[in-house]
């Protein structure tokens, strides 16, 4: 058995201790990869650990805002992690002059295909410090509306207003138009176009409005509201309530809710709003002259 045991160890020792190849004339083995993936196994769960239970707790006494709490969080994660890399990289014996052939032969992927990671890691730094989009800002990408959950290397996760998650390259928040409902000031005007029939009473038509927007609990006192007459319809006086609101994520649900008080509104004032109306007129067919030559064989 003492044997079979020596024999045993002796192969697992060698096998770990087999050279799989070198890197910059340092020979890369089993064991220095394990010890290599180890060292980064004890970074990550370092970072976690003090991100998740140090940072957490420490920020939160300070009542930091949420966007900047991330923010520090990440660039500590990113920062142990690249300090567990080069020290991975020490312990299985590659100085930091071996990095410059990894970092060679990177170069040289990047250049036959991995531009767009590239691009969306540093589009991803560039979010972090520059915080046009911080987590929990309501924004609106192309087609897309939602509220920020993560910023990532590659990615930022958006909750769209169905709790569908959305993954959007971090590219596409530098090279395109992005709203952000949420940054700096979070009031935000609603605009809330109305049709009036010609015969209604002007007046009583802006008083009914500002009163929708007054009894609202929801709508901001500062600033006022304000109806603007925008023009001469077809069929109707064309008009906008301007309602300013503290919460833009709640913009549908106040819509609604102000669209439908004006129909109430409305209709206990006995403003008409009319429907889309189209004059016709018919007549007779013109009598069509005949030729001499059709007269003729006529």
């Amino acid at each position: 058995m003492p044997e079979s045991l020596h024999e045993f160890t002796s192969a697992l020792d060698a096998a770990l201790h087999y050279e799989l190849f070198k890197l910059n004339s340092t020979p890369i083995t089993l064991a220095s990869l394990i010890m290599f993936v180890v060292v980064l196994l004890i970074f990550l769960v370092l970072s976690r650990f003090i991100n998740r239970i140090l940072m957490k707790k420490l920020l939160s006494r300070f009542h930091i805002a949420e966007g900047t709490q991330y923010m520090m969080r990440r660039v500590s994660h990113y920062l142990i992690m690249i300090i567990g890399t080069l020290m991975a990289f020490q312990f299985i014996g590659i100085n930091l002059s071996g990095l410059a052939v990894i970092f060679g032969l990177l170069s040289v992927g990047i250049g036959f295909g991995l531009q767009n990671l590239t691009s969306n890691f540093i589009s991803g730094v560039i979010l972090l410090f520059e915080r046009p989009i911080n987590v929990g800002d309501r924004v609106t990408v192309g087609d897309i509306e939602g509220d920020v959950l993560a910023i990532n290397m590659r990615s930022t996760t958006i909750s769209s207003v169905q709790n569908i998650s959305i993954i959007v390259p971090n590219s596409q928040f530098i090279s395109s138009q992005v709203i952000n409902w949420s940054h700096g000031d979070p009031r935000v005007r609603l605009d809330i176009d109305v049709g009036v029939s010609y015969n209604s009473d002007l007046d009583t038509v802006i008083k009914a409005l500002s009163e929708v927007a007054s009894e609202h609990p929801q709508v901001l006192n500062q600033p006022r509201c304000n109806v603007l007459f925008r023009s001469f319809g077809d069929s109707a006086w064309n008009l906008t309530l301007c309602a300013w609101i503290l919460d833009p994520k709640k913009n549908h649900q106040i819509r609604s809710e102000l669209n439908g008080a004006i129909v109430r509104k409305f209709r206990e004032h006995g403003v008409e709003i009319p429907f889309p109306q189209r004059d016709l007129h018919w007549r007779s067919p013109l009598p069509v002259p005949l030729s001499s030559a059709m007269k003729d064989l006529a």
